[in-house]
């Protein structure tokens, strides 16, 4: 990439926010795995050796991609990062070829299968797959991130140190990784015994200085709670709920007690631990033309849509909708560093039907404008996370899980490059990203990329049982909007 994308601030703090913890506690229940994936489709393989060296030189260039997570003391303190000493490249990227005939259901059959196996929690929480044999003669790239490393945001500027403007970009400078990482674990070790010691006495003097420092007022009462949590699992649920229910702004933000909240999809009120992704194709050019006629935004576009496919789906079932819940996500990034946590999830309540498209439009539009302009500094998310991690693991998993549950859909928009991309020799035809379900239905996707706009389909076929009709009803929907904004995808 370019220089100036190659010289962007890394922004990895070395002790994890509390938006951050949370996501890391929640993870103890397998139903609100937080990570995130992406099936990058491929002109041809790539140069196996050669991504490799460019991975080597981002694990280099990059600490977060050579650490793991080293938990606090208790609760009282949120993890830390420090160098994994067992740092084993060749665990993080792998090689694989997909049987005859290589479709490309085959692809992301095999993609589902990946995400749904758990990151080993005792190592740098990333992974990358090359996959040969897709129809074609072309190839794949799976790559996948826990959400704790950086959001999505975060991960696409990431991939600046491995993504290519030409085909023959010249190979990297040659890395000594074992040599960084000695290194690292020298220096961390040697901060260690100087600066804070490594004894249990020492991290604990260091998580109660945490506490003692974060909302004092807070900590005084939360800990003084936290000695009867043990024996009463009702006094820490009470407390929970006394917390969130003090702060308006958080419970606007996430729907916890919102009075326009509809009771959102009996038919999808099932939950699992699997997943199944489609993904429906879209003109940049069209979605942008349409959303500036109709009087929004391409992300507007792409919101709206997902409703009106959500409905349709339960119309043609015979299912009438009071309505559904969806959140957006409200990125709160300030620069344009790499890496970190910086958004906060909104709730977006849905009509359960619709008559004329325009109309709908303007109703979801506003309704998302109106929900955004209520989120200000980091949004409810960090705020709540503080009160959040001092609760024991179950009660917390247990609310997140009941919380996730009133979620029918999640969207999310990403914006990617708008000029073709190559890895390793090979050029890049289309991103499909796999968002984090967490215990909700269905996470819906876009990723805009060289003129196109991609939107993956993420769903629990618990909860969603003919993901291929759900993806004809998705692609009708967008097609009848796009028309109501004057583009014919048909002509």
């Amino acid at each position: 990439m370019s220089t100036s994308t190659r010289e962007r601030e890394l922004r990895f703090e070395q002790k994890m926010s509390d938006a951050e913890a949370l996501m890391w506690n929640i993870e103890k229940d397998p139903w609100l795995n937080p990570s995130g994936a992406m099936v990058s489709i491929l002109d041809q393989p790539v140069d196996i050796e050669l991504f490799k060296a460019r991975i080597r030189t981002a694990v280099a260039e990059i600490p977060r991609l050579r650490e793991r997570v080293v938990p606090g003391f208790g609760r009282l303190s949120p993890p830390t990062w420090a160098t994994d000493p067992e740092f084993d490249f060749d665990y993080h990227v792998r090689h694989i070829a997909l049987p005859a005939p290589g479709s490309e259901r085959q692809l992301l059959d095999l993609a589902t299968r990946l995400y749904e196996d758990p990151f080993d929690r005792t190592r740098p929480l990333w992974m990358f797959v090359c996959i040969d044999g897709l129809e074609g003669g072309r190839g794949a790239v799976f790559s996948k991130m826990h959400h704790t490393v950086t959001d999505g945001i975060g991960a696409i500027r990431l991939s600046e140190r491995y993504i290519e403007i030409e085909r023959d970009a010249p190979p990297p400078d040659r890395v000594d990784l074992d040599q960084v990482i000695a290194d690292a674990v020298a220096a961390e070790h040697s901060d260690d015994e100087n600066v804070d010691g490594a004894s249990p006495v020492d991290s604990l003097r260091r998580s109660l200085g945490h506490v003692a420092r974060r909302q004092a007022g807070l900590a005084r009462r939360a800990v003084g709670e936290v000695a009867t949590w043990s024996g009463d699992p009702v006094l820490a649920r009470e407390f929970a709920e006394e917390k969130i229910g003090s702060t308006k702004s958080a419970l606007d933000q996430l729907g916890s007690s919102d009075s326009e909240a509809p009771s959102g999809s009996e038919l999808w009120s099932h939950r699992s631990r699997r997943r199944h992704v489609e993904s429906v194709t879209l003109p940049l050019d069209a979605v942008k033309s349409a959303g500036k006629t109709l009087g929004g935004s391409i992300n507007d576009v792409f919101v709206t849509g997902a409703a009106m496919g959500a409905i349709d789906y339960h119309t043609k079932r015979g299912v009438k909708l009071q309505g559904l819940n969806a959140s957006f996500v409200v990125s709160t990034r300030a620069d344009s560093a790499i890496g970190g946590n910086s958004f906060t999830p909104t709730k977006l309540p849905v009509p359960g039907t619709y008559e004329a498209t325009k109309k709908f439009f303007v109703e979801i539009r506003d309704r998302m404008t109106e929900r955004r302009e209520a989120v200000s500094g980091g949004g409810a998310l960090s705020g709540l996370a503080g009160v959040a991690n001092l609760l024991p693991t179950s009660v917390v998993t247990q609310m997140a899980r009941a919380q996730a549950a009133s979620i029918d859909f999640a969207t999310s928009n990403l914006k990617g490059a708008w000029f073709p991309t190559y890895m390793s020799g090979a050029a890049v035809e289309r991103n499909i990203v796999m968002g984090p379900v967490a215990g909700t239905a269905m996470n819906i996707t876009t990723m805009s990329y060289n003129g196109q706009l991609e939107i993956g389909l993420f769903m629990d076929p618990a909860a969603i049982d003919d993901p291929e009709d759900l993806r004809a009803c998705m692609l009708d929907a967008y097609t009848r909007l796009l028309a109501a904004g004057g583009v014919d995808l048909d002509g």
